[in-house]
């Protein structure tokens, strides 16, 4: 079906009822300047029309579009709070061509009634933090929300510090978030609820709307959908770093990029955000955090699973059962693969947990660890001369002269599943402050050329894998807001 090109808005929200949205413009801004613009993901969208500033700052709002900011609830750090959209607002869904929908939205684009006392603005530096990280997880092919633009707003906004303020336009096969559900359950009203989840069926998984039992498919759907991403998130050592559900998309894609970074280091306890003291979301709490935050989403399901309360319940925790089976099963897949193993043995998950113990004893780096076994480099590690890793290494090599495919198979297989660079948090912060500092975005745009294809291994990105000098004080993100 090919469809008009340009924008092509519908809003298809408002169909549900008004209690999930508020109708509610951007605010203008003093001097829209586009800074960045992705033009591959504009051209997949079918808008290949000249990118208009105001529209991406919040001046002027695009034919078809029907601003709204939509309602959600979530637990923050295990404390359950109603919250919405308090600086960001959904212009729409932008058909493309290929007749598939999309979320367009502002975010930093003012105050909303969901603002709760904040000014509902953005700085420069935390969108370009997200349009960097988030292209950075398209190109290593895990699901995620996308960035079309960033604008700068001629204003300045007040944090700690008077910082120049930005517009980031993202873009989401929607902003359905477990967080949503936590909000139609609290209206204790089962009519809305049904509402959602079949508005939300029909929106990412229709071919189950008329099944058995759709609301408890759809439940598992999300489950496997949760338990992959997560697994995806492990296997490149990404902490997100603010696990709340309201951050948790039923679609399965990552969202909100605030204090999120990538490992160096190997260490399961490493936390980057400022705000996470404890450590709820570290590396190693990240698969137990998304079984949490499914089991806060079967809550708010019950109601439609049966109308037997002891029945549903028993059926939402057998469906949630199956969290931790995907989970192991995408993740140790997934490390197979990371080291070459085409066939499955019973011994492969010892096999992966020694080397991993051994690169956490060592303090090895995680991404160039096996970027070192992919290129069949082991002395460009740490590891390497130390007995444990000879051990290990001599172990490997047994393991894949059992399997019957070649070594350029291996090879093939390995490269496709170790990332060569990844947005290493230094190269991230030097981007930023040459952007916001300086007002050079060029540092940030060749940033983003040498993350667009991970996999490549390409003489271009060898800067880009040297590690960072050796600091005392532990990295730190943070949220942005």
């Amino acid at each position: 079906m090919n469809l008009q090109k340009g924008w092509n808005l519908k809003q298809s929200y408002t169909k549900l009822p008004d209690s999930f949205y508020t109708k509610t413009s951007p605010s203008e801004v003093e001097k829209p300047e586009l800074v960045l613009y992705n033009e591959a993901l504009a051209e997949k969208m079918g808008l290949n029309t000249e990118p208009d500033p105001a529209v991406f700052g919040g001046n002027a709002v695009p034919e078809g579009a029907e601003p709204i900011a939509q309602a959600y609830a979530g637990h923050q750090f295990g404390q359950f709070t109603m919250l919405g959209d308090g600086r960001a607002v959904l212009l729409g869904e932008q058909v493309t061509p290929e007749d598939e929908r999309f979320d367009i939205q502002l975010k930093g684009s003012g105050r909303t009634p969901f603002s709760r006392g904040g000014d509902g603005r953005a700085t420069l530096g935390p969108m370009l933090r997200e349009y960097i990280i988030s292209e950075a997880m398209h190109g290593l092919g895990i699901p995620t929300n996308r960035s079309l633009a960033v604008v700068t707003t001629g204003e300045y906004v007040q944090r700690e510090d008077l910082l120049p303020g930005a517009v980031l336009t993202r873009v989401a096969s929607s902003h359905l978030r477990i967080g949503t559900f936590q909000y139609a359950a609290g209206l204790q009203d089962h009519d809305q609820l049904k509402a959602l989840a079949d508005y939300a069926i029909k929106h990412h998984d229709p071919e189950i709307l008329d099944s058995e039992q759709p609301y408890l498919s759809f439940f598992e759907k999300v489950i496997e959908r949760q338990a992959s991403l997560i697994a995806q998130w492990q296997l490149v050592g990404f902490i997100h770093g603010v696990m709340n559900t309201d951050n948790m998309t039923i679609s399965g894609e990552t969202i909100d990029y605030g204090p999120c970074a990538f490992m160096d280091t190997y260490n399961p306890k490493t936390v980057f955000s400022s705000i996470d003291r404890q450590g709820r979301y570290a590396y190693m709490n990240q698969p137990p955090i998304g079984a949490w935050n499914l089991a806060r989403f079967a809550e708010t399901l019950i109601p439609l699973f049966h109308e037997n309360q002891e029945k549903a319940v028993e059926m939402a925790q057998e469906a949630h059962a199956k969290y931790e089976k995907y989970y192991h099963t995408y993740w140790l897949n997934g490390m197979r693969a990371k080291l070459g193993m085409v066939t499955e043995e019973a011994q492969d998950q010892p096999l992966i947990e020694d080397l991993l113990e051994i690169m956490e004893k060592n303090e090895a780096d995680y991404t160039n660890t096996f970027r070192a076994l992919t290129l069949g480099r082991p002395n460009e590690t740490v590891l390497y001369g130390k007995p444990a890793f000879t051990n290990w290494y001599k172990q490997w090599q047994a393991r894949l002269e059992r399997q019957e495919s070649s070594e350029a198979d291996v090879h093939e297989l390995m490269k496709k599943s170790n990332p060569s660079i990844i947005p290493r948090n230094h190269r991230v912060e030097e981007a930023l402050e040459a952007a916001v500092e300086e007002g050079d975005f060029s540092v940030v745009k060749q940033l983003l050329s040498v993350l667009a294809d991970p996999y490549a291994y390409s003489e271009e990105q060898e800067a880009y894998a040297e590690l960072p000098e050796p600091s005392d004080q532990p990295y730190r993100t943070f949220c942005g807001t």
